[in-house]
């Protein structure tokens, strides 16, 4: 049983607690059954039964109402779905991801036509960021969106793609040619299945999740599909990435927890030499220090949330402090899991193991762990020469 104290931490409130326990029982009902054989159509079960079970509400805000996203909901979805199932943590968290855009500087016929289709799972949506030789480098793109008349024409390719292949709208961003580098990029809303629109390769991962490579030739959208105004799409783009780079952490965060609950069964009951393998100090020493990794990264998630929740208008450092502690803590909270499994630690199939697979990835996407260590330092200098 995962450690759930931390729930009583000052970072949340009735409500958090409240939803927590909703979501764990629902995830303890629905997702050991999952048939991950085909990713695809266990995205869209996942998706559709995350929305029927009203948990997409959390995902973006409501077209009818005027509350901001909660950061501190997100995270602990995401956290208690991860500890579950790893497909369904990324099947919650890319219908938020997707249409956080949307949710953030969406009008409100935008808000109107695609926050209530994905909230009620419904539609899936993705985030279209990533090119093939632009990576962390988002200033970097070259896929263009030429004005033509009364709509633009997209030209370029996107790749890495979460949900590409299976999504139904995809937030894009394209160069629009406004300024240089990172001011010359804008947002758009494309709806899958436009003529000049497709995927072009799906990519195979270690831990299987539905992604593409998108092309784009003479595609053409109206200008309505654009996303607040012309050349703001950098800003958008970290934007949305500020607030949903702390439930990454939180993801990590829900793989460690179940990691720890794995060794921590297997060493109480392994035997060795007649007594539990838990009984040797270099075990205990191995427990202790994921216990210690998991409870460090906790803070820094639900301090990076909260503080977003509270009001700060950016929480980049304190995202970026949460984001590469949880992911690289992770990694070793459940290298150590695999280790104290020994040979079942390796064996295909077995939870460790899914979970050695799993937690890599999140030290890549969303701004990579030394893209992170870049930004805390920035940021470490701005507050020091600001004194």
């Amino acid at each position: 049983m995962a450690d759930k104290s931390f729930l009583d931490w000052p970072f949340l409130d009735d409500k958090h607690r409240a939803m927590a326990a909703e979501v764990e029982a629902w995830a303890e009902a629905n997702l050991s059954s999952i048939d991950h054989h085909d990713t695809d159509a266990a995205c869209r079960k996942l998706v559709a039964d995350l929305g029927e079970a009203g948990l997409l509400r959390h995902s973006a805000v409501d077209p009818e109402g005027s509350a901001p996203l909660d950061v501190r909901s997100l995270c602990l979805i995401r956290e208690t779905l991860a500890r579950h199932d790893g497909l369904a943590d990324f099947s919650f968290a890319m219908q938020g991801l997707g249409t956080g855009a949307i949710s953030l500087f969406g009008t409100p016929e935008q808000q109107a036509e695609w926050l209530s289709q994905t909230r009620a799972g419904e539609a899936i949506s993705a985030f279209a960021l990533t090119e093939p030789a632009s990576g962390s480098d988002v200033a970097s793109s070259t896929m263009t969106a030429t004005r033509d008349g009364d709509g633009y024409v997209l030209n370029g390719e996107k790749t890495w793609i979460s949900n590409g292949g299976i999504a139904d709208v995809y937030t894009l961003f394209a160069r629009t040619g406004e300024a240089p580098g990172a001011k010359g990029l804008s947002a758009f809303i494309v709806p899958a299945g436009l003529p000049g629109f497709e995927v072009a390769e799906r990519l195979e991962v270690i831990a299987p999740h539905p992604l593409a490579t998108l092309r784009f030739t003479d595609c053409r959208i109206p200008a309505s599909a654009m996303l607040g105004e012309p050349g703001q799409g950098f800003r958008i783009a970290m934007s949305v990435l500020d607030v949903f780079r702390s439930t990454v952490a939180a993801a990590a965060l829900g793989f460690a927890r179940r990691a720890l609950d794995e060794a921590i069964e297997r060493v109480t009951t392994r035997q060795v030499q007649g007594s539990p393998l838990f009984d040797l100090q270099m075990v205990q020493g191995h427990i202790a220090d994921m216990a210690l990794d998991i409870d460090a990264a906790a803070l820094l998630v639900y301090r990076a949330a909260w503080t977003k929740d509270s009001g700060a208008p950016r929480v980049t450092r304190e995202a970026a402090m949460a984001k590469l502690y949880a992911t690289d803590r992770a990694q070793q909270v459940i290298d150590k899991a695999v280790q104290l499994h020994g040979g079942d630690g390796v064996r295909s199939g077995q939870t460790v193991e899914k979970l050695y697979r799993e937690i890599r990835a999140l030290r890549i996407y969303e701004g990579a762990s030394d893209v992170q260590r870049v930004v805390i330092a920035r940021q470490a200098l701005s507050a020091h020469q600001g004194r």
